[in-house]
């Protein structure tokens, strides 16, 4: 067993059983010295006691189980405000097909944000929502024939999703940190606030590869690159799993392509070829299994080459189990068991789909219905033969086995004392708002720009859609009623009282017929045309502007792909006619996915990409357009000049991305547009630094052998500042055609003035390895090149080693 896994029974050991947990466990007998009866028998069974290996405490609780009991530990109960509707347990549970138990369930309690229905007086204090979990639990295990215990599992891609919980950013700003110490300390935040409240279970990383901008996910993704996307989904995993909860990794898997980047109802039909599903797609999932050993994952409900993931065998067993390693238990995203008859046809009925999924490996079936749904049918699979108890019985020690690991049946109960105290501290709040300064990325910033200088401004204009927006700060995946901090209010904090803010809207993020108006652009209305009026008149009386431009959650995000990629609405013509007054137009962007911002690019002096920050980011915003923060994120996507020229990204094959010459061999003219606007990597900083004293040992190495990488860096400018080293791999010639070279290695370090530091890298075989004409992972005999940079474009040193046969 991982070493890993024994501390989570350490950790759910220590919990003190206290309050009114307390005080029930002192009324029922079940509760002994060292040990809980939970099949209420009188004697200390095996899957009782804490001292058994977990196999066997598995098998003999198994094997007390009825088919009804088997079938109730493979199914999500939504909490309260989704399908629960009981806030605390009811006589009337009695009644429920949850009387024989449940595997999870999902978001209880929690006063989901967006959602009426599930605002409840339980979320908080902390300590009150404690209490409330650990009463859910108690029923379950006093009042059930086995008492088997409740995982509780909760969203948490941006912080936990949770009332008050500490809030992240999006998590495509964390990705732009490339800061994997800081990504592994809000996995620890995240995995301490879940288990202190109550969950076991959260849903964390999100490890798809946003290859395609258009798709409305991509806020929700680390990034493009599969190994920038592996090395932080590690921090955040090992950081939550620490904490003695169970990380559940999403969406398993080629889930983020779907054809044309069209998400909602489309979700399906990923044209990806087979060697690029396995180098770029399940890359992440496999090392992120391998060397951090989730105990979740989340199967997809699209299909790959017309194979629905959550019906294959080949994706939840073959791959996931006896390739990667993977030893937890599968949850469906919600409906993706329905969607195997009702959108993708490969099964007779519902039914048909609740065998086929089961058969293929799944463990636990989520979706915003009740349970029965897929409990009943389940059962009467196995009654009618279609379906074997074995492959029951396998499926549901999964699930058990997980909730042995988190120590559910020695100590199921949450100590609410701890929660007021442990739960978005002042040290948490302090967290978020580094994590937020640090995933802003500076576009552009000709002749410094920035930062400004409060001492030379008398007048700042604020405007644009976001200045004065909240909503975007706040996700449905993450911590609700935070106070949000807009970026108006953090500029006004900062600026002092010895210089005027003015505010006008300027536009709203979109008009009145868009996004048809993207198509068909119509002219301004008399109050859009009076409104940019209004924010021209006070650019005139201000020093400089700082418009506020981009997207909010209803423009881009799970379900909400988009066609186009500029600026939506009226904001391009707010700028123009700002930009128009001959004022130093400031552009701050507050978007989920890569926009084509060419004019803006060729036209303002500067451009602060901010993504979707968390409700402290008004703050961390402001302090970089003063000064007080030097931005040192880094772009984990690339920007494409035009729409057209989707798909951009990285890594890529050769020549793939166009480039052509528009004479000579192959070229008969120009007719695109190439090249990134911004490639992966990319990012500014108000200092400079200097690279020296490239170090590659050895310079021939055997293909098992380790490759150790070192280089100067030097802070040339007079800032303080951070400089995210990049290291990248060339294979020069191969077998089958790799990609033109693939990130390997990245450090952020932070530099005083002066200062030099010497970043150390090590490549393994695995970083040299390629998928060869078998699909076996080899490391070819060959010339290969290190190159190292502070972009995939910006290379400043490059040093070649040769690997020979060994």
């Amino acid at each position: 067993m991982h070493e890993q896994i024994k501390s989570f029974s350490a950790i759910a050991l220590a919990l003190a059983l206290t309050g009114s947990s307390a005080m029930a466990q002192k009324q029922s007998p079940i509760y002994r010295q060292g040990w809980i009866d939970f099949n209420k028998n009188g004697k200390k069974d095996i899957f009782e006691d804490p001292a058994q290996p977990v196999e066997n405490r598995v098998a003999d609780l198994l094997s007390q189980m009825t088919l009804d009991e088997k079938t109730c530990q493979t199914a999500t109960l939504y909490g309260y405000g989704r399908v629960l509707k009981d806030e605390m347990p009811t006589p009337e549970w009695k009644n429920k097909v949850w009387k024989d138990g449940i595997a999870n369930i999902d978001e209880e309690l929690n006063s989901l944000p967006f959602n009426k229905k599930a605002q409840t007086q339980w979320s908080f204090p902390y300590s009150k929502h404690t209490d409330a979990i650990n009463t859910v639990q108690r029923w379950f295990i006093e009042e059930t024939r086995l008492g088997i215990p409740v995982d509780f599992s909760n969203e948490a891609i941006h912080g936990l999703c949770h009332d008050r919980a500490t809030p992240f950013c999006a998590p495509i700003g964390i990705g732009s940190t490339w800061n994997k110490a800081l990504v592994s300390r809000a996995g620890h935040i995240a995995g301490r606030e879940a288990r202190l409240l109550g969950y076991t279970n959260i849903y964390v990383p999100i490890l798809d590869p946003a290859r395609d901008p258009r798709w409305g996910r991509v806020v929700e993704c680390y990034g493009e690159d599969p190994f920038l996307i592996a090395e932080l989904g590690k921090q955040m995993t090992l950081g939550v799993q620490s904490e003695g909860v169970a990380a559940t990794l999403k969406h398993y898997a080629v889930y983020s392509v779907p054809k044309g980047g069209r998400d909602g109802n489309a979700r399906t039909d990923p044209h990806v070829a087979p060697r690029e599903m396995h180098q770029i797609y399940l890359y992440p999932f496999r090392r992120v299994i391998q060397e951090a050993h989730p105990m979740g994952v989340m199967s997809s409900y699209n299909d790959w080459d017309g194979e629905p993931v959550t019906g294959s065998y080949y994706f939840l067993t073959q791959l996931l189990r006896k390739e990667f390693g993977f030893d937890g238990y599968v949850v469906s995203d919600s409906e993706a068991v329905e969607y195997l008859f009702s959108k993708h046809h490969v099964a007779t009925d519902y039914k048909d789909a609740v065998r086929q999924a089961v058969e293929a490996g799944l463990n636990v079936r989520t979706n915003f219905t009740p349970p029965e749904d897929f409990i009943m049918p389940l059962r009467e699979l196995v009654k009618e033969g279609r379906l074997s108890m074995k492959t029951l019985d396998s499926r549901v020690a999964d699930v058990l086995r997980v909730k042995f690991r988190l120590g559910l049946f020695d100590k199921p109960y949450a100590d609410p004392r701890l929660a007021d105290k442990g739960v978005h501290t002042p040290d948490d709040e302090a967290f978020a708002l580094q994590l937020n300064r640090e995933s802003l990325v500076l576009l552009k910033n000709e002749k410094e720009t920035l930062p400004l200088d409060k001492k030379q401004l008398k007048n700042i204009l604020v405007t644009g859609p976001l200045a004065a927006a909240s909503t975007h700060a706040i996700s449905r995946y993450g911590p609700s009623n935070n106070p949000v901090t807009t970026v108006l209010d953090g500029i006004r904090q900062q600026a002092g009282k010895g210089v005027n803010v003015m505010y006008a809207k300027g536009c709203d993020i979109v008009n009145p017929g868009w996004p048809g108006t993207e198509i068909i652009p119509t002219p301004l209305d008399a109050s859009e045309q009076a409104a940019i009026t209004e924010v021209v008149e006070l650019a005139r009386k201000s020093d400089v502007v700082i418009a506020v431009v981009g997207e909010d959650e209803k423009r881009v995000g799970e379900s909400l792909s988009r066609t186009d990629l500029s600026l939506p609405g009226r904001q391009l013509q707010l700028l123009q006619a700002l930009h128009a007054t001959g004022k130093s137009v400031i552009a701050v962007l507050i978007n989920g996915q890569p926009l084509t911002i060419n004019w803006e690019q060729q036209n303002l002096p500067a451009i602060l990409e901010a993504w979707f920050p968390g409700p402290q980011g008004g703050t961390a915003i402001a302090e970089t357009l003063f000064g007080d923060y030097n931005p040192g994120g880094r772009l984990s996507v690339t920007f494409p000049k035009s729409l057209g020229q989707i798909e951009l990204n990285f890594p890529v094959k050769p020549g793939s991305h166009a480039d052509q010459p528009s004479s000579g061999n192959n070229g008969f003219g120009r007719t695109s547009v190439n090249g990134a606007l911004y490639p992966f990597g990319y990012g500014l900083s108000y200092t400079s630094f200097a690279y020296g004293n490239l170090v590659v040992s050895p310079e021939k190495q055997h293909s098992q052998g380790d490759i150790q990488v070192s280089v100067e860096v030097t802070n040339t400018g007079k800032r303080k500042g951070d400089e995210v080293v990049q290291l990248y791999v060339k294979d020069k010639v191969s077998s089958v055609t790799t990609y033109v070279m693939q990130l390997r290695g990245f450090e952020r370090i932070s530099l005083e003035p002066g200062e030099k530091k010497t970043v150390n890298f090590t490549l393994h075989p695995e970083h040299l390895a390629l998928l060869d004409k078998n699909m076996n992972y080899t490391v070819e005999p060959g010339e290969f090149e290190v190159l190292i940079g502070s972009s995939s474009e910006d290379i400043r040193l490059r040093k070649d080693f040769l690997i020979v046969q060994d």
